[in-house]
């Protein structure tokens, strides 16, 4: 099977922008739903304004620019002016609260913080103000405008010739349920790199349209923002998804690409099946999966609703981000089973846990190395157990590498349910009963047990216009379908919602929390 190469670009982030609008300038880059464009010609313009605003702020190169910015045109507007400056950009997750925002702002020594006045009834202005009277940052308030200035003032960019060479300037933070976020750093080099998977294995043109409703400020909204400069495909970006509007709002764009994980997927398909047999999204090459693993039956039904190649699902970390990605040119059978191939530029290998190589198709450790491959984190401690003996970072993801070079992520570490001394995959557990007619969703988990050690606990949102649903008929079911009767959940807990954060990956420790007894 053949892959699209990665174009050849610039060193940094800020070359690409500049590359990108010299070669189509009047080629439409981003739209968002409130009838706004961006060209990429406009685009370093627009930056260019922006950066001069904040260099008369005082932000030069290595000061760092927090922002807690929605998925919008403001959001590339500012990654890019931050980039022009070689100022570190630490973007914040819109729904982080003040805890988390303390915290990451602590942790980055923000010299300025750039937010909405209120998003979603939430008033970011007023919770940034607060914190800044302890930490002394400024706030910028983008509903006021963004800072302008003239760009003949700016100093010049950086010659920077060698990615090894380039010095941190993305800081991301991972979300988690139980600790403080992990405060991730990258170079241009290892952001951009994050996008040669997305190039390689779906191909996109510039006859492409990928709308995003996911939260631009994660790592992904990077990875799809190089991708469009290398490439020259169109984004679409929405503030907020709703399941009932934003599908239509979606269509009218004529995506080619639709994200990004099991709630989005389940939306689109209630809007085709309401919308009737005319397609909705008559272009659709792919629905692109990240952040969550997808189960074959969910495949089968996108492909049968909504057409194309159905999910075509990536792995990948904020520390290593988009590892794997699919190919179009993939079976139906890799599509279903694997999360695609390794990314340009990526090695992986597959540790016991003794430290020893996994045979071909043996389950173990997936540890990663290459040009996505983040640079630290913020927390120095974090390191000591980051890496194997040979360098690659250890993910706590768990999985094989068949011989075709796909990769299969079986579940996590600390996912794992360990019975009678027996190792049992949640993921494998969740696969099975996606299938089941009387599950919307679901997660398993492992809970304490006096008696086994841990029992396995299925968390089941009911799907739709059915009132209940019993662990015999779950037992059942596993049977009828051949999962080991070790396997079968012994515990059911049925739920309102099953709790994700923004890029679909379930809070199971929440729920270990909840449910454990």
């Amino acid at each position: 099977m053949t892959r699209a190469t990665v174009p050849d670009h610039p060193p940094t982030f800020w070359g690409l922008v500049e590359q990108r609008a010299a070669s189509t300038p009047d080629l439409v880059m981003v739209q968002d739903d409130r009838n706004r464009s961006l060209t990429f010609g406009e685009l370093p313009r627009r930056a260019e304004e922006v950066a001069a605003g904040l260099f008369a702020l005082g932000i030069t190169p290595g000061s760092v620019v927090s922002w807690q910015i929605p998925t919008n045109i403001e959001a590339v507007i500012v990654i890019a002016a931050v980039a022009r400056l070689d100022a570190v950009q630490n973007p914040i997750i819109p729904i982080m609260r003040e805890r988390e925002v303390r915290y990451i702002t602590n942790e980055a020594n923000s010299d300025v913080v750039i937010v909405p006045s209120v998003f979603r009834g939430f008033d970011h202005r007023s919770m940034l103000e607060a914190i800044a009277t302890e930490r002394g940052f400024l706030v910028l308030d983008y509903d006021d405008g963004l800072p302008l200035g003239d760009p003949s003032a700016l100093p010049p960019h950086p010659a920077y010739t060698d990615p090894t060479q380039l010095p941190a300037r993305w800081l991301y933070h991972t979300s988690g349920s139980t600790a403080d976020p992990k405060g991730v750093w990258h170079t241009d080099a290892s952001v951009m790199a994050g996008s040669y998977g997305v190039v390689a294995g779906y191909a996109p043109t510039s006859d492409d349209v990928y709308p995003i409703a996911f939260p631009f400020a994660h790592i992904g909204g990077v990875a799809m923002m190089v991708a469009s400069l290398l490439t020259g495909f169109r984004i679409v970006l929405l503030e907020v998804f709703d399941a009932e509007r934003s599908p239509l709002v979606m269509a009218g764009f004529n995506p080619t690409f639709l994200g990004s994980a099991l709630p989005f997927f389940q939306a689109y398909m209630a809007a085709q099946r309401k919308h009737g047999p005319e397609p909705l999204f008559p272009r659709l090459r792919s629905c692109v999966g990240g952040g969550a693993p997808n189960s074959p039956e969910l495949h089968r039904e996108v492909q049968e609703v909504l057409g194309g190649r159905g999910v075509c699902s990536s792995w990948g970390l904020t520390e290593f981000p988009i590892a794997t990605a699919p190919s179009m040119e993939d079976t139906d059978e890799q599509l279903t089973t694997t999360e695609g191939r390794l990314s340009p530029g990526a090695e992986i290998r597959v540790r016991r846990p003794d430290g020893t190589d996994c045979r071909p198709g043996e389950e173990g450790e997936l540890c990663l190395r290459g040009k996505q491959l983040f640079q630290r984190y913020a927390n120095a401690a974090l390191m000591e157990d980051a890496f194997d003996e040979r360098g690659f970072f250890r993910t706590g993801d768990l999985g094989t590498v068949i011989e075709s070079g796909h990769v299969k992520v079986t579940g996590r570490l600390k996912d794992v349910i360990i019975r009678n001394a027996e190792n049992i995959s949640a993921t494998e557990i969740e696969d099975v009963l996606h299938g089941h007619p009387k599950i919307g969703d679901v997660a398993v988990i492992g809970v304490p047990d006096p008696r086994t050690g841990e029992r396995c606990c299925a968390v089941v949102k009911l799907a739709d216009d059915v009132e209940s649903l019993t662990l015999t008929d779950i037992a059942d079911y596993c049977r009828s379908v051949g999962l080991a009767n070790q396997k079968i959940p012994e515990q059911l807990e049925v739920v309102d919602d099953i709790p994700r954060n923004p890029m679909g990956k379930i809070r199971k420790q929440e729920l270990r929390d909840r449910f454990a007894r």
